[in-house]
């Protein structure tokens, strides 16, 4: 029959009188007698937090061990549970239970330096916590989602430095003086700047600052053949008739129109176009069969659709608008194929009329093209001699550049 014990238990110990547990992490340890432990306590005994922190070191004729019940390196078995060791005495067959703790001992390597553990970074912001949590506990889909929005701000920060040193290039190239001036002189033709015709400001001729082709190609031009004939022999009932329905400078021109010759096929297609253009602007919305009753060519149809309206969708259908800005771009072709036309000198007064715009917009479209603006001035002439007092828009070399600051207009003040 086996031999019984009983169990004494101890009267209540303080932490220094708790036995010592011992775990090596890298194995079973074969000669336990061979090996120096000590033991090692805080001095600041003062202290309720660090009075009960202990060091336990290992030496052995080969490697040394250390391990504390402190730190991120202790076990947390200690903080959730007790431990308590049972030592027999075999005279009197009484076990006395004794509290214990556990120490996990960890090889030491010498000469290897123990990372120190790294302060928690008062400094850090909200979204850095966050991604802290993320990164430990966060889910696949969370952490990817972090990886791809890490990846995203790197790549901004290296095109937000590459954009500082090209424009820092630029700065030391041009100059800060010069940069500024190009600024004011784009932010003087504004939004104008987007709807003028293709403009060649280095151009020796002014016939070549803006180039016919760029307003009619040849095979455009060679498609109004037929519907310049009709326009060149229109009578002058119907010449009254367009000159009631807003087409003063397609009269205009007519009228001055030379008798015979290729110049007035020439000038009869352009005049064509010309009262296309000025249609076009007049409306708002455009039909897909526009410029059929006036026999315009198909090729024609298409360019005006395609350059000067805007596509918009409504209830599934397609339709085609003239927007503001769309009318601005048709004021600046018109005006500079008006120039074509009259030895580039273009009526401004008629041709705002006909474009059912301001003055002063129809000025702004000059000046953002670079003519020279000239108002004939008011005086007394002879009954017999008819002064013509519009004003006028010439293209002369070079171009001129407008200050927008010194042609604004002041408001009155309200008494």
């Amino acid at each position: 029959m086996a031999a019984s014990c009983s169990l004494v238990c101890c009267e209540e110990e303080s932490d220094s009188d708790k036995a010592v547990i011992v775990r090596f992490s890298n194995g079973i340890v074969k000669n336990a007698d061979k090996l120096d432990f000590t033991m090692y306590k805080n001095a600041d005994e003062s202290n309720p937090r660090k009075k009960s922190r202990r060091i336990m070191a290992v030496e052995s004729d080969r490697l040394s061990y250390v391990g504390n019940n402190f730190g991120s390196c202790s076990l947390k078995c200690n903080n959730l549970c007790r431990y308590y060791v049972g030592v027999l005495n075999r005279q009197t067959m009484q076990m006395e239970v004794h509290a214990a703790q556990l120490f996990n001992m960890q090889p030491v390597i010498r000469g290897e330096e123990t990372e120190e553990p790294k302060a928690q970074d008062t400094n850090q912001t909200y979204r850095d916590k966050v991604d802290s949590l993320i990164e430990a506990f966060g889910t696949n889909k969370q952490k990817r989602a972090l990886s791809s929005r890490r990846l995203n701000q790197v790549g901004s920060d290296t095109l937000h430095q590459a954009v500082t040193k090209a424009a820092n290039t630029v700065i030391h190239q041009k100059g800060l003086e010069a940069l500024q001036q190009e600024v004011a002189e784009t932010e003087a033709q504004g939004d104008l700047a987007l709807h003028l015709p293709p403009c060649n400001a280095t151009a020796d001729r002014p016939e070549n600052v803006y180039l016919f082709d760029d307003l009619l190609s040849p095979v455009e031009f060679g498609a109004l053949e037929q519907a310049g004939s009709k326009m060149a022999a229109l009578t002058s009932e119907e010449l009254q008739k367009m000159r009631d329905g807003g087409s003063l400078c397609v009269v205009k021109h007519l009228e001055n129109m030379p008798t015979v010759g290729e110049a007035r096929d020439r000038g009869s297609r352009l005049a064509f176009y010309l009262s296309m253009l000025l249609k076009l602007a007049r409306q708002k919305k455009v039909h897909h069969k526009f410029g059929q009753e006036e026999g315009c060519p198909r090729i024609i149809q298409t360019k005006l659709l395609k350059t000067f309206t805007v596509e918009t969708f409504n209830n599934g259908r397609v339709q085609n608008l003239v927007s503001s800005s769309m009318r601005a771009k048709l004021a600046a072709y018109s005006l500079a194929l008006l120039l074509h036309m009259s030895h580039m000198t273009g009526d401004l007064t008629l041709l705002h009329r006909d474009l059912g715009i301001t003055e002063s917009r129809m000025t702004e479209v000059a000046k953002s093209m670079g003519l020279t603006l000239i108002k004939l001035a008011r005086g007394k002439a002879d009954k017999a001699e008819p002064r013509d007092t519009n004003r006028q828009a010439s293209l002369v070399l070079p171009l001129i550049k407008y200050d927008p600051f010194t042609e604004r207009r002041k408001r009155k003040k309200m008494l």
